[in-house]
């Protein structure tokens, strides 16, 4: 059994014995800083076109409606992402993206391409409607898919999987909605100020009806079909490039066709939108959440797959890998941590959770040949994470353990021991012998 883990040794000099400096451009922090202000540039120039379309007074009316969905939409994110959350940076990125660089290049393409075609035709209603059905699509889902495929590209350690691409997708759309909805409801007010309309009858508080209301998760549902496309893109599967270019092509092309339908219900009769929302919508919504639904517990039970090599190693206890396995067990050892040794214990058990989690998933793609050549150096940076969080998390997971077991009497807990249960040569661990696996064992 491992006393001690070993910490990750740092990289080899170049032969030649010199050291090769990174040009300045290569620095973290500078494409951190280009890329914040290129955010911050964006926000400026969307806020100044917001306010432009509809003054000052129909601008924060709108921002104070626009804001409300907001906090749940991201809330449902986040509880979608508690099985292994991701970086918040990520999410902070994505919020950015879809509220600033995303719109601003929507209004701008939108409103050149609709001129264009008004000019071009000399029919600025149909110029409108096919702006609407066709070009608003095609240009916002391309716009909010860049977020996506900037994680997906830059921050891949991060995005293993469909919950990932769901998360970051929803993330970004839900903050393109709300500079959205700031320039209609915005909009809606200020024509409710020419007409004298207030109330329950004011073109505002239908606005806010149909939009805040009735559909908030309008163009998460979208936009999440892209980011589906990229998580099958990075689960553990084959290298062909077809399966590396298809997924998130007909994810973004299908996120297109149905922003499509939704915007084109306007043009088919008093009931249309209905009739889309009921009969597409609705439906389509309740497909996507049975999905991810299905997919966090799929990950839970690759975490309780997974991790029982680690314990017959001695890196876990035995009763760990079920305890990390259930959501409800994890909550319990939180609260644990909190009552018996305040926030600062309870947030080490959640980093001790996260940390397990990804060594699961690490150890899942590595078995499918999907870990990258820095599987080593990476499973032995989690481990120690683990293993610095040790003396308060392990009390909190077993104590969990014993709370959520199955009240079986006479059965064996639903964890592997070392006396009996799983056995050395069982499949869960990948080298039958004598001892238990180590992985830095030589």
């Amino acid at each position: 059994m491992a006393t001690c883990p070993p910490y990750p040794m740092p990289p080899a000099p170049p032969p030649d014995g010199t050291r090769r400096h990174a040009h300045w451009w290569q620095h973290g922090w500078v494409r951190h800083g280009a890329l914040i202000a290129l955010l911050a540039l964006s926000g400026l120039v969307i806020l100044a076109l917001v306010r432009e379309q509809t003054g000052t007074e129909g601008f924060l009316v709108g921002l104070g409606l626009a804001v409300l969905p907001v906090p749940l939409l991201v809330a449902a994110f986040r509880w979608l992402d508690r099985v292994a959350p991701g970086p918040w940076q990520n999410l902070l990125f994505s919020f950015a993206w879809g509220a600033c660089a995303a719109a601003l290049m929507a209004i701008v393409a939108n409103s050149a391409a609709t001129r264009w075609i008004a000019t071009a035709t000399a029919d600025p209603a149909g110029a409108d409607t096919l702006g609407a059905t066709v070009i608003a699509p095609v240009v916002e889902e391309s716009a909010k898919a860049a977020a996506v495929l900037l994680v997906f590209l830059f921050r891949r350690r991060d995005f293993t999987g469909i919950l990932d691409g769901v998360v970051i997708a929803g993330v970004t759309a839900t903050g393109f909605a709300f500079t959205e909805n700031i320039l209609y409801l915005g909009t809606a007010f200020g024509t409710d100020q020419l007409t004298g309309d207030s109330g329950v009858a004011s073109v505002t508080a239908a606005t806010f009806f149909v939009r805040v209301v009735m559909s908030p998760f309008a163009h998460p549902l979208f936009t999440v079909l892209t980011g589906i496309g990229f998580g099958v893109c990075a689960l553990p599967a084959g290298r062909r490039r077809a399966r590396r270019v298809l997924p998130p092509l007909c994810g973004l092309l299908l996120a297109m066709g149905m922003h499509a339908m939704w915007n084109g219900s306007s043009t088919l009769g008093e009931y249309g939108f209905f009739a889309v929302y009921a009969v597409f919508m609705v439906p389509a919504f309740g497909l996507l959440t049975w999905l991810v639904v299905w997919t966090r517990q799929r990950e839970l039970r690759t975490v309780r797959d997974e991790l029982p090599v680690y314990a017959a190693a001695g890196w876990l206890t035995p009763a760990e890998p079920f305890a990390l396995g259930s959501m409800r067990a994890r909550r319990l050892a939180r609260r644990y941590a909190r009552r018996h040794a305040g926030r600062a214990a309870a947030r080490a058990v959640a980093q001790y959770e996260a940390y397990a989690t990804s060594l699961a998933f690490l150890r899942h793609r590595g078995r499918r040949g999907r870990a990258g050549a820095d599987f080593v150096v990476r499973e032995r940076e989690l481990l120690a994470e683990l293993w610095r969080r040790r003396d308060v998390a392990r009390p909190a997971l077993d104590h969990a353990a014993r709370a959520t077991a199955p009240p079986v009497r006479g059965a064996a807990p639903p964890w592997p021991t070392y006396g009996y249960g799983y056995g050395y040569g069982h499949p869960a661990y990948p080298y039958a012998g004598s001892r238990p696996y180590n992985p830095y064992r030589s």
